[in-house]
């Protein structure tokens, strides 16, 4: 069994055709059909039906899909690693991430990790609201993203990093006409939104329509990673990460209203089609080790 037959073996079974698949590999039809034959015999098992002229995953195939593309993926990282270590990754690196405070991001820990381990690669970052981070990794203009979303975007490979909790924080002023109220006199106060798309704006967007409601907006602002500063002034209320709401509650910054919550992840994303190069391989590995050293004080 070797490395390239597996590679055969996932392309053809994720494009579901034979052609496409030689193309995609720079190789000729009958020499994906023989890897692929090979690896069959190799594993004892047929990967595929060929019955009627179509070529289609038979249930042992289905099977063994998963292991495949995990086996391709720690391959790339073997490699994007020893490429590493012998200081060949280099170029720009164009990183997409939300707006949120650096150091939740641990932007400065994972900069740190390229500095050391890719030197000759520069690494740029783009804050982006949630929305253009998927469609600009998607279509190539970014090579990867931080993002945070409730769900996991379609159509690109995520990696989840962390749960995120927001909480609703309301100006002092403001407090008292909703301590005894809902979510309808809630919706009636002034609130601050992030610009459409971005990540606080969808989910502010969906906890008010759980409800049927809609708030009403009177800011939108692009820096949420300093938004607290804005309801601290009074300006309006407004989705905090859930930590910043409650050191600025305890502080009598302002308050936090009941128990209502948005929740979302943090994750890493990357278009199918590149997740395979090596120096997001890389860049996939350093985040893996960044957060796992967080998970491991915690």
């Amino acid at each position: 069994m070797e490395i390239y037959q597996i590679r055969a073996f996932v392309k053809v079974a994720r494009l579901g055709n034979l052609t496409r698949a030689a193309e995609s590999l720079s190789l000729t039809q009958p020499a994906v059909t023989a890897q692929i034959k090979a690896l069959e015999q190799s594993l004892g098992v047929a990967l595929f039906d060929r019955t009627g002229g179509r070529l289609t995953l038979a249930r042992a195939g289905e099977a063994l899909l998963v292991t495949a593309e995990a086996l391709l993926a720690q391959g790339n990282q073997l490699k994007a690693e020893a490429q590493a270590l012998q200081g060949a990754l280099h170029g720009v690196l164009e990183l997409g991430v939300p707006s949120e405070q650096p150091d939740f991001l641990r932007l400065g820990e994972l900069a740190s990790r390229v500095t050391r381990h890719l030197p000759l690669v520069e690494l740029q970052t783009y804050v982006l609201a949630t929305g253009a981070l998927a469609e600009q990794v998607g279509s190539g203009k970014l090579a990867a993203a931080l993002t945070i979303a409730a769900n996991p975007p379609r159509g690109l490979q995520w990696m989840p990093l962390r749960s995120v909790r927001y909480r609703v924080a309301v100006p002092n002023d403001l407090a008292d006409g909703v301590k005894k109220g809902g979510w309808q006199e809630l919706a009636q106060l002034p609130w601050l939104d992030g610009p459409a798309g971005s990540h606080t704006h969808l989910l502010l967007r969906d906890m008010f329509e759980r409800h049927g409601l809609r708030p009403r907006v009177v800011m939108q602002n692009d820096d949420h990673a300093n938004l607290n500063a804005m309801v601290r002034a009074g300006a309006g209320c407004a989705l905090l990460r859930e930590e910043i709401a409650l050191q600025g509650s305890a502080a009598g910054d302002f308050v936090v209203w009941g128990s209502a919550k948005a929740d979302g992840t943090l994750g890493f994303i990357v278009s199918p089609e590149r997740a395979g190069e090596p120096m997001l391989v890389a860049l996939a590995s350093m985040l893996q080790r960044t957060w796992a050293t967080l998970h491991s004080k915690d």
